[in-house]
């Protein structure tokens, strides 16, 4: 009965937004009268999120980009016991800071096993209320949420005290079941290199795929009563921003058997247990929500010893219930021994196409939900190239010296959520393994990695680890029809150095002269006709008086708000955390559309503003 009247109160909630733009539909507010709050088509487009034609769509059918972090990596450390957060008070802070400074809609939310059943059979009620109540503060803020059942090297319980590394995952129990050998890596310079030489990883893996001990139908049995849970306590609008779920991360057979490879592992073990858990989704209530699913961890590594044959590939046309899912990190930067230099413009756009195309032969979305690069280290330095040249590979599958000469072959705009995103970066307190002589408190405080984007300072406060200009990008959050092509060039900075890898071609001069020095984006999309319009996230270094647009759609210098009716507007993206959204409206017949947005002049003239619309329009012409 409580679930039944809190989907009755979410309806009504919608019908009342539903009146609310019937009612205003007959004539546009005046100009001089923005709208406040949530816009006439907010709740609609809210309202589902599905794959439509290998993309995410909104509930208004507007083509969606994901883009956020990993919360947060706090997860797989016992500190504060298997949550993201020490309080829903912190849950809020982060997430207002994720949108604010860190211009995501979007948050790969880690949930753990070994805490949501840390008595066999038996499911941790408060655990998964504590969950509930700190994914809520991400939904409250504007921002979509897809869980993960995080775990790697199984299970921390594998490892002993003095261990050089641990784990995540699996309970205790599930360990103590298997029996398995005192665990060494040996030599291991990496915490990964345990994936495939650690034997007692590598045995609770294979006894993990084959259901030893029963141990994969309690996870399933445990992720179902999860995802009822959530199904049960959310709202109904609550519950929308739920976009799916990851059923297992970075998953690996531990060992093969007997004259299996890899591909043959994906078809015969990997994916079963995918339809499985898409089964337990659905009896949970999750029907309508797709499977993020991932190949096998090594399908698309860029080091050719450990590449493995995979990308489902025996999956068939996956279509709207299931997403190709998948991680990438440049091991050979993280190597520090396979690439000496630093990333350069276009250097992973073959990576980006590899995952462009499978999803494309799956016929599904794709979603990129870890990468990123070490902040400290011996290979830090390379960190504010290799983070610019994989938002680069999300943008478009094209390097920046081509992208205009032939904007059409980019490909998808990706989404993806960068690993990762813990306010608590540098002050930890956690025993390794349980041990109190190894306290750890650098860094993530996890197998010595340092990847947060984001830390507090001394005061409390949220601030940033890596260049704003590099993570809050503009981006095409919801495009009203099908974009064709995107590309946004940052300015992001390696350490005093501008890295520009996309300059505006010397045959635009006046595009060129208008973006100046400036950060500037371009998107490229076929319109369906509708009135709703397409929504680009707004980064902070975009004030609105220095924003410049020109558009088939019209020009515009300092936006104004959205109203009605008009084509150039700016407005806050829901949530209320500040964070804003510039509206483009295209309410002509299906057509080919095109928007420069650029910051790089502060009182541009009409005749600057006219000559580069000129040139716009003759390049723009020669598009598909």
């Amino acid at each position: 009965m409580v679930k039944m009247r809190a989907r009755l109160i979410g309806l009504l909630v919608l019908v009342v937004a539903c009146l609310t733009t019937s009612l205003t539909a007959g004539g546009a507010p005046s100009a001089a009268a923005p709208l406040a709050g949530p816009l006439w088509f907010d709740a609609q487009a809210a309202a589902t999120f599905t794959v439509d034609n290998g993309r995410f769509t909104d509930g208004l059918g507007r083509e969606v980009v994901l883009r956020g972090y990993n919360v947060s990596g706090e997860t797989k450390l016992a500190e504060n016991g298997g949550l993201p957060f020490a309080s829903v008070a912190d849950a809020e802070k982060s997430a207002t800071a994720l949108r604010e400074l860190g211009g995501g809609n979007t948050a790969r939310f880690l949930l753990s096993w070994a805490h949501a059943e840390p008595v066999r059979g038996q499911v941790d009620r408060t655990y998964l209320a504590a969950v509930t109540a700190q994914m809520k503060a991400f939904l409250r803020a504007g921002i979509r949420v897809y869980p993960d059942f995080h775990q790697d090297l199984h299970s921390r319980y594998l490892f002993n005290e003095g261990s050089w590394y641990t784990g995540d995952g699996a309970p205790k129990w599930a360990v103590e079941a298997g029996g398995y050998p005192r665990e060494s890596c040996g030599i291991c310079l990496f915490w990964g290199q345990n994936i495939t030489q650690n034997e007692a990883v590598k045995r609770a893996a294979h006894d993990f795929w084959h259901n030893s001990h029963g141990v994969q139908d309690a996870f399933l049995t445990t992720a179902q009563a999860t995802m009822a849970h959530l199904a049960e306590h959310l709202t109904t609008a609550e519950f929308a921003g739920v976009v799916g779920f990851d059923p297992y991360n970075e998953p690996h057979a531990g060992s093969y058997d007997s004259g299996q490879t890899s591909r043959m592992w994906e078809r015969d073990v990997l994916w079963p247990f995918y339809e499985k858990f898409r089964a337990r989704m659905d009896a949970a209530g999750w029907q309508s929500k797709p499977a993020f699913v991932e190949p096998n961890l090594f399908w698309n590594a860029n080091l050719a010893f450990q590449k493995q044959e995979g990308g489902l590939l025996d999956a068939g046309r996956l279509g709207p219930r299931y997403v190709l899912n998948t991680h990438f990190y440049d091991q050979k930067a993280i190597s520090g021994v396979f690439m000496w230099g630093k990333a350069a413009d276009g250097q992973y756009g073959g990576d980006s196409g590899t995952v462009r195309d499978r999803a494309a032969g799956a016929g599904t979305a794709a979603i990129v939900s870890e990468f990123g690069h070490p902040l400290t280290g011996t290979v830090s330095d390379k960190a504010p190239t290799v983070g610019k040249a994989m938002y680069q590979a999300l943008d478009s599958r094209l390097p920046g010296a081509g992208w205009w000469a032939k904007p059409e072959q980019s490909g998808p705009v990706l989404s993806g959520t960068q690993w990762q995103w813990d306010i608590y970066n540098g002050r930890h307190h956690e025993l390794m393994n349980g041990n109190p002589a190894k306290v750890r408190t650098s860094g993530d405080a996890w197998n010595d990695e340092d990847l947060s984007a984001v830390r507090l300072d001394d005061s409390g406060t949220p601030v940033l680890r890596q260049d704003a200009r590099l993570l809050d990008r503009l981006y095409p959050s919801a495009t009203a029809g099908r974009a064709l092509a995107f590309t946004y060039e940052d300015r992001s900075r390696d350490g005093s150095a501008t890295l520009t890898w996309n300059p505006v071609p010397t045959s635009l001069p006046r595009v060129s002269e208008l973006v100046g020095s400036g950060q500037y984006g371009l998107l490229l999309w076929h319109s369906d006709g509708t009135s709703v319009p397409t929504e680009l996230h707004l980064p902070a270094s975009f004030d609105t008086p220095r924003t410049t647009v020109i558009s088939d759609l019209g020009t515009a210098v300092g936006p104004p708000a959205y109203t009605r009716g008009t084509p150039i507007a700016v407005a806050p993206e829901p949530g209320g955390t500040g964070s804003r959204r510039l509206l483009l409206t295209a309410e002509n017949p299906v057509g080919l559309h095109y928007a420069l947005v650029t910051n790089g002049a502060a009182a541009p003239s009409a005749e600057l503003l006219s000559g580069a619309r000129g040139e716009l329009a003759a390049w723009a012409a020669g598009r598909g």
